[in-house]
């Protein structure tokens, strides 16, 4: 039997809530959104697969958990692997919002007086605090413009993966008894975290125009920032971290029930905690 023709159709879940994008879809390539016509996409609740899939250890790890929720609980996104990174985090609220309501249960433990508290966040009020970065600004640079964009949700991912793994070779390095080869490995992983520093940077770079030329071409773009001098690689690094940083989700203002200290509590929306 096809699903057109399944007399158990009108009970499938349906959208529970409509969201606008912070990207307004730019950013994804082609093919991977199919954006309404209103620029809102509808988000549905999360299913059980869905579920098995958030506590599935090696789906968390490398990333298709979020790419296979994201794409079942808001099919206009047919490649999630592509969302600009400025989206992942207002889905990621609207997805929990529509499994699971508004409120959002934390735990957390007071700096002040060390007792642990239990309080309600309200996840659309968080959504209202992240603010759309401006990508269409460029940098200027003497006679460099530097013209940005945001990461997409692919290369956080590989860059994730790959800090994992250089921290954990790190950590190894704790057994080797000969300090020359630990001195050897230790500057051999340094340079690989510059090189994924360097490489995260060039991914948030969408072109760099001279007076004679605009220059696309990645290799070219990490050749300069590698021979660049310090002030100007700090400039696109700094401007790099501002817009990021806008879109992302800010620290939640508490108050402690027991002694009334106010304080900063990290907020992350996290898959895992969708169904507790």
């Amino acid at each position: 039997m096809t699903e057109s023709n399944n007399p158990l159709k009108q009970y499938f879940r349906r959208p529970s809530i409509y969201l606008r994008l912070p990207s307004q879809g730019f950013g994804y390539g082609d093919g991977a959104i199919d954006l309404p016509n209103n620029g809102e996409v509808p988000i549905y609740p999360m299913t059980t697969i869905d579920e098995i899939t958030s506590r599935t250890p090696d789906a968390l790890f490398n990333g298709t958990a979020i790419v296979d929720i994201i794409q079942s609980c808001v099919p206009n996104i047919k490649d999630a692997w592509q969302l600009p990174i400025t989206d992942l985090d207002p889905l990621l609220i609207a997805i929990r919002t529509a499994t699971n309501g508004d409120k959002m249960e934390i735990e957390t433990t007071c700096p002040s007086c060390n007792e642990e508290s239990k309080y309600d966040v309200l996840l659309p009020g968080v959504l209202s605090t992240l603010q759309n970065s401006d990508y269409n600004t460029p940098l200027v640079k003497d006679e460099l413009t530097i013209k940005f964009r945001p990461l997409k949700y692919i290369e956080i991912n590989d860059s994730n993966i790959l800090q994992f793994e250089v921290q954990r070779m790190i950590a190894s390095l704790q057994n080797l008894e000969d300090e020359n080869e630990k001195s050897s490995r230790t500057s051999e992983l340094l340079k690989k975290l510059n090189e994924m520093t360097i490489k995260l940077l060039v991914d948030t770079i969408e072109y760099i125009k001279t007076p004679t030329a605009t220059v696309f071409e990645r290799e070219f773009i990490t050749e300069f920032l590698t021979n660049c001098d310090k002030l100007t690689f700090n400039s696109i690094k700094e401007k790099s971290i501002e817009n990021r940083s806008k879109s992302e989700l800010k620290p939640l203002q508490m108050t402690c029930m027991h002694c009334k200290h106010e304080y900063e509590q990290p907020f992350i929306i996290n898959v895992t905690n969708f169904f507790d």
